[in-house]
């Protein structure tokens, strides 16, 4: 994997609110493929993604991320709520030059979608709302796609097409993929991380 592209660099990388610090000094290089982020309950995953995505800024370090779109969608978002499922992924398709549609085809049929795309969001239950945003990550083409705890709430059936899923990623030469997780999942044991990230328990 050393060949492939660098598309993430971390160097001294903090982020803190007023009252506390959750993150101090990472370093790292994230290249195409999968990566993981490993770590306990307040260990800071999902605000290193959020420093990832753009949506927070770091308050020590730097952080170099790729040009153009990043996914990070946290399909907790009670903005969703009153939004039509088909009518999201089609807002994703729009929002991201490189979507394909293959992908979504396959993800839909996989994880038991059709009788739910006509649905508001608050319709769905969580393991739903999590698939219809994994659909989206594979398909938009996105040079940095994060996930958060993506297995959470998936049945049986949907673990074992999201590992495929991400099986793939791990492959990948040009995008890169960050999956935040407490442990790897049991399903990518044997799945080789281009880096990982290990914030402690």
């Amino acid at each position: 994997m050393s060949d492939r592209p660098v598309l993430v660099r971390a160097q001294g990388l903090g982020f803190a609110y007023p009252d506390h610090e959750v993150l101090r000094g990472l370093a790292f290089a994230l290249p195409a493929g999968l990566s993981f982020v490993r770590g306990g309950d307040g260990r800071g995953k999902t605000t290193l993604l959020s420093l990832l995505a753009g949506a927070l800024q770091p308050t020590a370090g730097t952080l170099q991320r790729p040009a153009g779109a990043v996914f990070h969608a946290p399909m907790s978002d009670a903005a969703l709520d009153g939004v039509v499922a088909r009518a999201w992924l089609q807002q994703c398709r729009d929002r991201y030059p490189d979507w394909q549609d293959a992908p979504v085809a396959e993800l839909v049929d996989a994880f038991s979608l059709p009788p739910h795309l006509d649905k508001t969001f608050h319709m769905l239950s969580t393991g739903s709302r999590r698939k219809v945003g994994l659909v989206a990550a594979m398909a938009c083409g996105a040079p940095l796609t994060l996930l958060d705890t993506p297995f959470s709430g998936l049945d049986a059936p949907s673990r074992r097409a999201l590992a495929r899923m991400l099986e793939r990623a791990a492959d990948d030469g040009t995008r890169a993929w960050v999956l935040a997780d407490y442990e790897v999942p049991d399903e990518l044991v044997a799945v080789p991380f281009a880096c990982v990230v290990d914030l402690g328990d």
